[in-house]
């Protein structure tokens, strides 16, 4: 008999002794070991229609361009009617004056409801989690592209599981949950990002680990940044409308 053989034995015939122990043990001890009491979860009052939870920073209410501005620090010169933002082509991206790293997001979208164009050319924009990790926004409702570019995509990384996406000129809403990258004291990655995104209420992305930053051309390689960077908007020409932006820091 070998070493193996006799190992496997030993399993088979202690494993059920052990198992058979333990819930003999079980039945001996007190539940309030095992209760949680402190500390309490703090309590929040949950969003209703376009109110976010009470512990949320309120990024746009579509009322002014307070929280945002452009990479040079100039005013915001998209469009702002009606409750919503839209990306005035050539005008460059826009981000928040503040920085953050892992978030819980919402976002409320909308491509243009004449069709201009198609593939990539077709109602596009993106959010930049942390300025760098795209989520695409695209109209892909009947419209072909490549996988990881349509809605819903990590872009150039992960195509969605599903397209849930609504026809040209509805609103259509993104729920994010992004956890940053972790990098050590000598700039190594430590935990790479991660990120699980629901698209009109169905899960699109499901804790997809994130490579590095979105990169048009090549593979994305990670470098070390600051723990807290704005989150960003893009203008990729199309007029694009955002409305109901908030967030809670994780």
């Amino acid at each position: 008999m070998n070493q193996l053989t006799t190992t496997l034995l030993l399993l088979v015939v202690i494993c059920p002794m052990w198992l058979s122990a333990q819930n003999w043990d079980r039945e001996k001890q007190d539940p309030v070991a095992t209760e949680v009491w402190a500390p309490r979860p703090p309590k929040v009052t949950p969003g209703t229609g376009t109110a976010a939870p009470s512990d949320a920073i309120v990024l746009f209410d579509g009322t002014s361009f307070n929280n945002w501005e452009h990479a040079d620090g100039s005013p915001v010169k998209w469009k702002l009617e009606d409750g919503a933002m839209t990306v005035v082509g050539g005008t460059s991206a826009i981000q928040t004056k503040m920085g953050f790293g892992s978030v819980q997001l919402h976002v409320e979208w909308r491509s243009p409801a004449e069709v201009k164009g198609e593939g990539q050319g077709r109602g596009n924009s993106g959010i930049f989690l942390m300025g760098k990790y795209e989520l695409q926004v695209l109209d892909s409702y009947e419209s072909q592209t490549y996988a990881n570019g349509q809605a819903g995509s990590i872009y150039k990384q992960s195509p969605p599981l599903v397209n849930p996406t609504k026809g040209p000129g509805e609103w259509q809403t993104y729920d994010i949950i992004f956890m940053a990258p972790v990098f050590g004291e000598r700039g190594q990655l430590l935990i790479p990002g991660s990120i699980t995104v629901l698209l009109n209420g169905v899960l699109v992305q499901n804790h997809h680990i994130i490579v590095g930053p979105t990169e048009y051309k090549g593979f994305p390689q990670y470098l070390a940044h600051p723990t807290r960077l704005p989150l960003a908007l893009q203008d990729h020409g199309n007029p694009v409308s955002f409305r109901n932006i908030w967030v809670r820091e994780l």
